[in-house]
């Protein structure tokens, strides 16, 4: 009887024990739910903000370390994207990033642009030549740009560098688009070039692939 007893109790123990695990399991999965609908809508609150401020970069949330800079469309495709500044894994959780070392969206030089090739960027496999991106910068402008040339590079053998003399977007994945295994050193590299609407600032500087 008592050894009985014993076996009872030890599996109600086990039943509590692997419920509270499931509770425990179920919030995780809802935290990270809730983390992957706020987070957007706090991004496109701070832009709106910084569109408010002429310009003036809005974190979404007190400890953020990064903030939108442009929003990024893609019409034919029916895509648009905040794009917050910086290329770490923090922002490109949230978003594709700017890399900061680059030339500042919509001035003279190379912007480089990278995002995850599963997520924010997926899209760039279905961009062609002559298709049109957009840029919407802190101010409210709008600039466009045409799709000149898209290729494979590898991120060991070149470099991009942003001392050119004309305003030019890269926007960068990684590559293949299919692969399961992650880190590999090609990128899938979308050049374009502004159309003519106004006059850009300066920039120089060099930009290795992302």
């Amino acid at each position: 009887m008592y050894r009985l007893l014993s076996f009872d109790r030890g599996r109600d123990a086990l039943l509590l024990c692997l419920f509270l695990l499931g509770l425990q399991q179920l919030a995780g999965a809802a935290l990270i739910e809730m983390k992957a609908w706020l987070a957007p809508q706090l991004i496109e609150r701070a832009w709106q903000r910084t569109l408010a401020s002429g310009g003036q970069p809005a974190r979404p949330w007190p400890w953020a370390d990064t903030w939108p800079v442009a929003r990024l469309r893609a019409p034919a495709q029916g895509v648009e994207r905040l794009v917050l500044s910086g290329g770490s894994g923090n922002a490109l959780a949230f978003g594709p990033g700017h890399a900061s070392i680059s030339a500042p969206p919509g001035s003279k030089g190379r912007a480089v642009i990278g995002g995850h090739r599963d997520t924010h960027f997926a899209f760039l496999q279905q961009l062609e030549n002559a298709d049109l991106v957009q840029l919407q910068l802190p101010d409210g402008s709008w600039r466009t740009y045409r799709v000149e040339k898209v290729r494979v590079a590898n991120s060991e053998r070149e470099t991009l560098s942003a001392d050119v003399e004309i305003e030019q977007l890269t926007l960068v994945t990684c590559y293949p688009f299919d692969t399961i295994r992650t880190g590999g050193p090609l990128r899938y590299v979308v050049e374009a070039h502004p159309q003519p609407d106004g006059v850009l600032g300066a920039y120089t500087g060099k930009q290795r692939l992302l």
